[in-house]
């Protein structure tokens, strides 16, 4: 995403509650602007996580649950034309995330080489692995630690974290049916109408 967007640094934004959906859930095109879908590995955490250099082992070990989840972006910028400020400006274009079920985590779990194929109306449109986000899904769960603890904030146990795009985002179609799988996390679907 950080290629596709053209910018060289990831950026971050909140999830409300109404923005979080379930698995199947039926978003309305007409509430939308520009939407594109990516997919991501996300995760629940266990525990608190803060502090400005949080390593690797740290982040894993504060996960306590990890899922599939389908993010809805969209953006009020023309053409997607945005600068990194303008994506925080815009809460990371963040409109809609459907989670997908969510499964313990363990240390085994190798998330870098889960590879995830994305289907919009049965056909794979998109591929990528864990690894496509900052090398490892658990860095990009450091590096957001670290970017709350700077700003006086911290990461809450209970809370969701999607950890990015593994492919570049997709533009979303009226009236289609996408879904996320993996070979250890159970799928995620939407449907756009």
């Amino acid at each position: 995403m950080q290629e596709q967007m053209g910018v060289d640094e990831p950026d971050s934004g909140v999830l409300l509650d109404h923005m979080v959906l379930p698995t199947g859930s039926t978003v309305a095109r007409c509430a939308l602007m520009q939407p594109r879908v990516e997919a991501e590995i996300a995760f629940r955490l266990g525990c608190d996580l803060t502090g400005e250099n949080v390593g690797f082992e740290e982040a894993r070990a504060a996960v306590k649950e990890v899922f599939l989840a389908l993010e809805v972006i969209d953006t009020r910028f023309t053409g997607w034309r945005l600068t990194i400020a303008d994506s925080i400006a815009d809460n990371a274009s963040c409109a809609r995330v459907v989670t997908g079920p969510m499964v313990p985590f363990s240390a085994d779990m190798d998330l870098a080489a889960e590879q995830l194929v994305v289907n919009v109306d049965g056909i794979a449109v998109a591929t990528g692995e864990g690894r496509a986000v900052l090398g490892h899904p658990l860095h990009a769960l450091a590096w957001l630690a670290g970017r709350l603890h700077r700003c006086g904030d911290r990461l809450r146990a209970g809370q969701l974290v999607l950890a990015g795009a593994v492919h570049a985002s997709l533009p979303l179609d009226s009236r289609s049916t996408v879904r996320a799988q993996s070979p250890r996390l159970p799928p995620v679907e939407l449907h756009l109408r």
